[in-house]
């Protein structure tokens, strides 16, 4: 995958975000298990999440303005018309108006931003955010042929799969930085080692540095440099939150709200980007959420980001300014990323061990960030955490989602 010169600039509507009418805070939330749920299904993980968070929060169904949900689906799924299933496992929420988003992996943050942005055009006060997906019931080529379609199937198709489509990537980092295999092995035990601490973590498994960076039977190259440690599992798995405005929320038991927030896209044909190793999208939503933040990466206390491969993490800490181009195992050697750095990254074990099913990504996300800043994170807590980034993205970085949140109580 080569660049071309005619690149378009990512484009962002990160700009005053927050600064209209009700800046929308985070009350309640809950989270399944990810993992293997023979005995569930989209309908029964839709409606335990929601049921969860709405006592989290102390609110009654009835309060409810609007119910936001994220599923990708993409024939993984028979069940669609996936909006109205909060009201088929609660027949109290059935006339609540509900719209199902999606927008690839990033669909769980997509649902979020919807829900915000209703709450701060004034038409919603209370707001059901719920994100899901039911995955392991497809079988393994219907599961490849779905996440396919996050890419651009006329020019990148014969990758075969998405991990091949960031094999490619991997390989053009390697031709361009050398042999980085052993920093890919750093990222995948890190985020195990941390995935052992996260109750709801799909794989709680320290796997070592040295199992994940040796090709071996149980660990066989997938896509090109990348191994099966270096990749997501599929997994089954909901969560959700709820949104309040400002002026609700003061009688809520706590409150997380969003200090800056962007949404940016990038071009979706990887080979028409100026530089595919740049992620210009992921960079321009993280630049427009901590402008509007007023933040730098020294305010944050932690980064909740997107490692569906271990090469989108690397290539997230040099977008972000960890480090340099080509720079990114700096930021493992130094131990800045690891717990006890000055920006632990993926403490919940990130999607590498805590599992990626895709709808719920973006919320699971947002959820493991508002923990820490709680202080209700055990084993993963991160002392006194006050500003947490949480970065979220859908294909290969195509449509990016950047949050900063601070608690308020």
């Amino acid at each position: 995958m080569t660049g071309r010169d005619a690149t378009p600039s990512p484009t962002s509507s990160g700009i005053s975000l927050l600064t209209s009418r009700s800046t929308p805070h985070l009350t309640g939330w809950s989270h399944t298990v990810f993992g293997k749920h023979p005995e569930a299904d989209l309908e029964s993980l839709v409606a335990q999440a929601a049921d969860e968070a709405l006592s989290h929060a102390q609110l009654d169904a009835g309060e409810l303005d609007a119910i936001y949900v994220g599923v990708f689906n993409a024939g993984m799924s028979a069940q669609a018309f996936e909006a109205a299933l909060p009201g088929v496992g609660r027949p109290e929420l059935a006339r609540t108006p509900a719209t199902r988003v999606e927008n690839a992996c990033a669909t769980g943050s997509a649902a979020l931003y919807a829900g915000l942005d209703v709450i701060q055009a004034g038409r919603a006060r209370n707001v059901l955010v719920v994100g899901a997906e039911h995955m392991t019931a497809a079988d393994p080529q219907t599961v490849n042929d779905s996440l396919l379609a996050a890419s651009y199937r006329r020019e990148e198709a014969a990758a075969g799969s998405f991990a091949g489509i960031f094999g490619q990537i991997a390989h053009t980092y390697f031709a361009r930085y050398g042999d980085h295999s052993a920093t890919l092995a750093e990222i995948a035990a890190k985020n195990h080692r941390n995935g052992v601490a996260n109750p709801v973590a799909h794989m709680r498994k320290d796997l070592g540095v040295g199992f994940c960076n040796k090709v071996s039977d149980r660990n066989p190259l997938v896509a090109g440099p990348l191994r099966r440690t270096d990749c997501s599992m599929v997994s089954d798995g909901a969560a959700a939150v709820v949104l309040q405005s400002a002026e609700v929320a003061g009688g809520a038991p706590r409150a997380v709200r969003w200090r800056g927030r962007s949404h940016a896209n990038d071009l979706l044909p990887l080979g028409r980007r100026r530089d595919v190793l740049e992620l210009a999208g992921a960079r321009a939503a993280f630049q427009g959420a901590m402008a509007e933040a007023g933040a730098t990466l020294d305010d944050l206390s932690l980064l909740e980001t997107h490692d569906c491969f271990t090469i989108a993490e690397l290539l997230e800490y040099e977008a972000f300014g960890l480090a340099g181009p080509g720079k990114g195992a700096g930021a493992l050697e130094s131990g800045m990323v690891a717990p006890g750095g000055a920006l632990p990254v993926n403490m919940s074990g990130g999607l590498k061990a805590k599992g990626h099913p895709i709808g719920a990504t973006g919320v699971s996300q947002h959820v493991l960030a508002a923990v820490q800043l709680t202080g209700e994170a055990g084993d993963m807590q991160v002392p006194g955490a006050e500003l947490a980034g949480v970065f979220n993205m859908g294909g290969a970085a195509v449509a990016n989602y950047f949050s900063v949140l601070e608690r308020v109580r």
